[in-house]
């Protein structure tokens, strides 16, 4: 059995522990190291609680060049700071979960290239790349609802909301991070310009030319851990009978999107790489509902799946993971 070694920067976060619980049980990968300035010498299980039996990983300072990929778990800028100071060899492949090399503007550091890693979207880019830029969790829930429509053309304007979890936030202390800020309580931010929109606006445009849509979108800040539940509006004339055709058919050989004719909620999908999506219609508006799991579907499981995708590996290895529906 073809076995990919790993090697995990930033591994102490949410993102960081998520790989390590998926990659653990993954059949075909080995972790070499898990990386923690902060938290070197300590076990992993003492940082990522979760994981005490099922690992004796212990963070580590150094970083091992002879791995096949390494998994980028850094914050925004981090991931372009990591790569210019750390010498890491040009065969080893790259899957950066930042926003750094998202846009095509700043795809590239050196003599690395990324290729945008929404597999729904670019699965063949995907398989020949050599490194990832992983999408954001938001731009990932928004993009999956609107892509069908996309490829024919449709969108002009699009007014979205979305909810997340509190772990989109990251690990980070913040005044709204804290349980006395969110429980029983939700609040819209970076209103029309929350950063994920320009990646939204770049693969529109990859489908549409220079037809692209206008996205504006309120996100919002929800009372529970993870997650994400968006809703995008559009104007269309389309039947709801051909509207479902196309979905269905855009998306019928992707194994973790599926279209749903009836409601949907964000249980079906939390601690899943899936997306599952909805549609309604009143007159000529057409509510698009999409959700997904921000750590796995929104950041981790799409990581795993780009990994698997790039070593010839079938997409959905390892990531066959049960709702936490009760």
């Amino acid at each position: 059995m073809q076995k990919v070694n790993i090697g995990i920067i930033g591994g102490a976060g949410y993102t960081g522990g998520e790989l390590l619980r998926v990659l653990l049980r993954h059949p075909n990968a080995t972790i070499s190291f898990v990386h923690s300035s902060s938290n070197a010498g300590e076990l992993v299980n003492k940082v990522h609680t979760d994981l005490l039996g099922d690992t004796d990983l212990i963070f580590t300072k150094e970083i091992n060049s002879s791995v096949d990929v390494l998994f980028l778990c850094v914050g925004h800028g981090d991931a372009q700071k990591f790569l210019a100071t750390n010498e890491i060899a040009s065969s080893v492949k790259i899957i950066d979960l930042s926003q750094d090399f998202r846009l095509n503007s700043s795809a590239s550091i050196g003599d690395r290239k990324f290729v945008y890693g929404l597999p729904e979207l670019q699965r063949d880019a995907i398989r020949s790349a050599h490194h990832i830029a992983n999408p954001g969790c938001f731009a990932t829930a928004i993009q999956l609802g609107l892509l069908p429509l996309a490829s024919k053309n449709l969108l002009k304007e699009v007014y979205t909301t979305g909810i997340t979890g509190s772990t989109g936030a990251g690990q980070g202390l913040s005044s709204t991070s804290h349980f006395s800020w969110r429980a029983n309580n939700i609040g819209a931010y970076k209103t029309l310009n929350h950063q994920h929109i320009h990646e939204i606006h770049q693969s529109l445009g990859l489908l549409q030319g220079h037809q692209a849509a206008e996205v504006y979108f309120v996100p919002w800040r929800g009372d529970f851990t993870r997650g994400i539940f968006v809703t995008s509006v559009i104007s269309s004339d389309m039947s709801m009978d051909a509207l479902y055709e196309l979905y269905m058919d855009f998306y019928k050989d992707h194994p973790f999107t599926h279209v749903s004719t009836t409601a949907i909620d964000l249980k079906q999908v939390v601690n899943t790489n899936k997306c599952f999506i909805h549609i309604e219609k009143q007159g000529n508006k057409i509510a698009i509902h999409s959700v997904i799991d921000n750590l796995l579907k929104g950041a981790v499981g799409q990581a795993v799946q780009n990994m698997n995708l790039i070593f010839g590996l079938d997409e959905t290895t390892g990531l066959h993971i049960k709702a936490n529906y009760f």
